[in-house]
Parts: C-alpha cells; sequence; structure tokens
C-alpha cells in the first residue's frame, strides 16, 4: 500500500507526522515523501524541523493514499500550477486523497472539493469556500463516493488517519494504532476550538468575534 505525503517548503510538521505515525503501521505500508527533488531536506513551517524527499514529485505518478499537509507554505502554493497538476493527476489513482488543515486549500485550488463540504483551520474558512466549498467545523469530514476525507486543523490529523485506518484495514486496526500511540486525549483546557476558546485566549491571536 503505498501512501504518498507531499513536501513543500513551509509545511506544518504536525500536519504531517500525526498521520505518518499511525499509517505507517497499516500492512505492507510503504511511505513516500514527495518533494520537488530526491534527497532534499524541506523545512517546516518554523524552520525548526526538516523532512528529506524520499522521491522527487514527477516520480511519483500513483498512490493508494495521497495526503496533502497544511501549513503556511500550502497558502502561498495554491497558485503552483504544477503542484496542483500533480496533486489532481495522482488523485485519479487513489483509493483516498486526503488533507489537514490548510491542505485543504490545495485540494480546493486543484478544483476537489467544488460542492462539496469540507474543513480547515480556522482561519482559512474564508480561502477554503472561495474554491466553492462549503466549510463545516467538523474534525474529520469524508465523501467515499469521490474517495476525499478531509481533516480540520492540526491535530485533526490524528483522528482523519484514524478514520482512515478502518477504511484501508478494520476498525479492529485502528483501534489498535490507537492503543499502540496511547492516544486518548485529555486536554487540561477546552479551548481548542472558536466555540469554546475564551476571548482572551482568542485576542493573544488577533481573533475579532464577529
Amino acid at each position: 500500500m503505498r501512501l504518498v505525503f507531499p513536501l513543500f517548503d513551509g509545511f506544518t510538521a504536525l500536519d504531517l507526522v500525526g498521520p505518518y505515525e499511525i499509517l505507517r503501521m497499516l500492512p505492507g505500508a510503504e511511505i513516500v515523501l514527495a518533494g520537488e527533488r530526491a534527497g532534499r531536506a524541506v523545512p517546516d513551517g518554523v524552520g525548526g524541523l526538516s523532512l528529506v524527499a524520499t522521491h522527487a514529485r514527477a516520480e511519483v505518478r500513483a498512490a493508494d493514499v495521497l495526503l496533502v499537509p497544511g501549513g503556511p507554505g500550502a497558502r502561498r502554493d495554491v497558485d503552483d500550477p504544477a503542484l496542483l497538476e500533480w496533486i489532481t493527476a495522482v488523485h485519479a489513482t487513489t483509493r483516498w486523497t486526503a488533507s489537514v488543515c490548510t491542505g485543504a486549500l490545495l485540494l480546493g485550488a486543484a478544483g476537489l472539493l467544488t460542492g462539496k463540504a469540507a474543513t480547515t483551520h480556522w482561519s482559512a474558512v474564508r480561502e477554503l469556500e472561495s474554491y466553492g466549498a462549503t466549510y463545516t467545523p467538523e474534525r474529520v469530514v469524508t465523501h467515499p463516493g469521490d474517495r476525499l476525507i478531509i481533516g480540520a486543523g492540526v491535530s485533526a490529523g490524528i483522528d482523519l488517519a484514524l478514520t482512515l485506518a478502518a477504511e484501508l484495514a478494520s476498525p479492529v486496526h485502528a483501534q489498535a494504532y490507537q492503543l499502540g500511540l496511547e492516544y486518548d486525549p485529555r486536554p487540561p483546557y477546552d479551548a481548542g476550538s472558536l466555540a469554546k476558546a475564551p476571548a482572551e485566549a482568542k485576542a493573544l491571536l488577533g481573533v475579532v468575534d464577529g
């Protein structure tokens, strides 16, 4: 099973690494990190972490799963026709095409979300809907008939990957992977969405209600 993660300058590390930690456990999993060229270290959006591309994107023409991370680079690369054409071409071969966080903007710019409910990071709702999608504040949105699964911001990639694992293997496999990672989230604060975060926390991020 070939699992392809595109790399681009300015990706968000957790968008990719969270799902990777789960999906790599699938039976027969082959992980492909597809960058502009093989062997290049691709920096994340903060600059503190890089991943090395195992393959050049031009070498990758098919995948069982294509999972597109988000990050500052995703917002920029919505204007990269070569990347969008590659996403569209690989999507035609997949069992599932997925995005995490603002990776949804790349799927949208590639024309894959037109007329569909989708999710993304709360800060990118306007951009997502500019591509013809309808935003929903769900953690994970699936469109089985279109082979699409879309995750909300950053940490939702783990939920998305467990959902994918159940589809690709079985719910028991997904539960075993969850147990193996001891993924049992109990955050110290209930402030993980705009609907629940206090005004003071939103103000620190420059969020204005209404």
